[in-house]
């Protein structure tokens, strides 16, 4: 049972809602986060517990000072399935319509030239010590297997060396890794394959620890590469390449290289003939969605690039996929 939700009105019934939620296979970090602020907004209310009033949920959902859209709504979500689940078992709850909430974030698709001077300037930069916790290693490798690959970073460096079978050609992501708590399977492409043989051979080479249990993506010294370290060098790779990084939140980002992958996978299915109805699921599977609505965005990120293939998916499937805006899952889904 979860311990962490301890003060407020509602304390037993989130984490009876949270224990229900593990058992169907989601995280729930994030949200449990979320109901404890909201659990201490009703520290000390008195009497019976009951489902959640219209006024107690206005209150929350007041705009908090310098809260941006995206935050204001996620909250809303959280409390309003929360409040959904409250109606299911008995509760009289307020269930609330879901405000607009329209995203200007656009995450930057990296050009086949972009592409080619990052890898260019990461494979020159190197290790200014000889620190055995040095991770600048792995960056090679692990830039290409993301771009090849769609992988999140945090789903690449939980990889254990029994997860990369590069003899059966595919990577193994498990569920407590991945984002939405489900077992997946990975293909690899051979140009992929061979990234990872290297790596591993290097490995090998500085008698680093190869077996099974540890992790694929290490430092010198055997232990696990640490995300802000690598996206440190990455920075500076970015810099060597010429390629200027726009602030915080703004890109270019490691997490574009899943972006880019996407929108090149969607485009090369199309041209080679594949009909978008089958395409669209298939990455959807492919890069670990919970629906083929999340998906859909990438078509949207193509528009600019390719304006053809865009048409092509409007008049066609424009009722299957229905609009970011008005979609809940895939306000809440991160891609």
């Amino acid at each position: 049972m979860n311990k962490t939700i301890r003060h407020g009105t509602y304390t037993g019934l989130i984490r009876r809602y949270i224990d229900y939620k593990h058992s169907q296979g989601y995280k729930m970090k994030s949200e449990e986060w979320t109901l404890e602020k909201f659990n201490l907004l009703t520290a000390g209310q008195k009497g019976a517990v009951k489902g959640i009033s219209r006024e107690l949920f206005e209150r929350w959902s007041a705009p908090l000072p310098g809260e941006c859209s995206k935050n204001r709504y996620y909250r809303i979500a959280v409390l309003r399935q929360f409040s959904s689940w409250l109606q299911i078992n008995g509760y009289d709850s307020y269930i609330p319509r879901l405000p607009k909430a329209k995203s200007t974030f656009t995450p930057h698709i990296y050009t086949k030239e972009e592409l080619t001077a990052l890898f260019q300037a990461n494979d020159k930069l190197f290790q200014k010590n000889n620190h055995m916790d040095g991770q600048l290693c792995a960056l090679p490798a692990l830039l290409r297997v993301l771009y090849g690959t769609g992988l999140r970073l945090g789903e690449a460096l939980q990889l254990r060396n029994r997860d990369v079978c590069l003899d059966k050609e595919y990577l193994f992501v498990r569920a407590a890794s991945a984002k939405n708590g489900r077992d997946r399977i990975v293909p690899l492409s051979g140009s992929a394959i061979e990234i990872c043989k290297d790596f591993f051979a290097y490995k090998q080479r500085q008698l680093i620890d190869c077996s099974g249990d540890n992790y694929f993506f290490t430092a010198l010294n055997g232990n696990k590469c640490r995300s802000m370290t690598l996206y440190a060098h990455f920075r500076t790779a970015l810099y060597k390449a010429g390629l200027s990084h726009q602030g915080r939140g703004r890109g270019p980002r490691l997490h574009d290289l899943r972006h880019t992958f996407c929108v090149n996978a969607l485009v090369k299915m199309s041209e080679s003939g594949m009909d978008l109805y089958y395409s669209l699921p298939i990455l959807s599977t492919y890069i670990g969605h919970q629906s083929v609505q999340a998906t859909d965005r990438y078509v949207r990120l193509t528009a600019a690039m390719y304006p053809d293939l865009i048409q092509k998916v409007s008049s066609v499937y424009r009722h299957i996929f229905p609009s970011i805006e008005t979609d809940c899952i895939t306000q809440n889904e991160s891609l």
